[in-house]
């Protein structure tokens, strides 16, 4: 999850012509409220000696609302897809200076563009599955921002037939995201239920390269070391040595480091092929805390 710049979204407020901002953060707690909805201010005001009445203007405000909820409905998934990848791409522009990313590999940006994220998200989630931002999928848990999703897999930087080892399943989206790219994934999950629920959505949704288990992400698994790469998408105190070891050389490695519920810092870690290990701080992020079975 990545705690992004705050863009303010302006919307009218139909009571005393005031206007109130929302900022993503808050959209949280107006998740009733459809705030990608932006009606122009309306104002009482005297045209050719006809007054605008409170009920003409409630009569515009709902036919504004009305065309523009009608517009957004007529926005199939596919579009909204395409939309969020433009958004990513512009982001990448923006912050290649802190990632060194001079832009996102086109396959993984056609993996965005690919996997159907509003069926990675509750149901209740759904109509904001493309929205550039982070969301709740239960159990204290969050699919990550799709930025950051694109980012961390760009940066393992995969050729096809790579075994990759993922930290974190949550419900899904980013081992989906990492098969799209035509590569072995293995992911581990602390909390059984989206364990699970990850498991047969991935199946049903013909994800067969994707192995998910139930267990400690600390220690890796090694049955299948070692792995050309590894993604961590829960934010852990220090880098974990199992990882370290399951890494294969010439392998790299992605995770956030940094105290729970703070601002950490995404690492990239490479293993040359003689074993020696280099780390890079990339960027602030904020994710949920790596959690241990004992």
């Amino acid at each position: 999850m990545f705690d992004k710049p705050r863009f303010v979204i302006r919307r009218q407020a139909r009571l005393r012509g005031r206007e109130r901002a929302l900022t993503l953060d808050s959209l949280e707690t107006a998740h009733k409220e459809d705030a990608s909805v932006i009606v122009p201010s309306l104002t009482r005001r005297r045209r050719g000696g006809v007054t605008l009445t409170s009920a003409t203007i409630r009569l515009v405000s709902c036919l504004a609302l009305f065309l523009c909820i009608g517009e957004a409905a007529s926005e199939t998934y596919e579009d909204r897809r395409l939309r969020l990848v433009r958004e990513i791409e512009i982001m990448a522009r923006q912050l290649d200076d802190a990632t060194g990313e001079r832009g996102f590999d086109p396959r993984v940006t056609a993996a965005m563009a690919k996997v159907p994220r509003h069926l990675f998200v509750p149901k209740r989630y759904e109509a904001r599955a493309y929205d550039n931002r982070p969301l709740p999928i239960g159990h204290g848990q969050t699919i990550s921002q799709p930025y950051i999703v694109a980012l961390m897999t760009d940066l393992l930087d995969l050729s096809p037939g790579r075994i990759v080892l993922e930290i974190g399943t949550g419900s899904g989206y980013q081992a989906a995201v990492l098969a799209e790219l035509d590569v072995r994934v293995y992911t581990i999950e602390i909390v059984k239920p989206l364990a699970d629920s990850a498991a047969a959505r991935l199946k049903a949704l013909g994800y067969d390269g994707v192995t998910v288990r139930w267990g400690d992400g600390y220690v890796g698994w090694a049955a299948h070391a070692p792995f050309d790469a590894i993604i961590v998408t829960a934010a852990a105190g220090h880098i974990p040595p199992p990882l370290i070891a399951q890494l294969k050389p010439g392998g790299r490695m992605v995770i956030p480091v940094g105290p729970r519920f703070m601002t950490q810092q995404l690492v990239l870690i490479e293993k040359d092929v003689t074993g020696r290990v280099r780390t890079k701080q990339l960027l602030p992020v904020a994710f949920v805390p790596l959690t241990r079975t004992r």
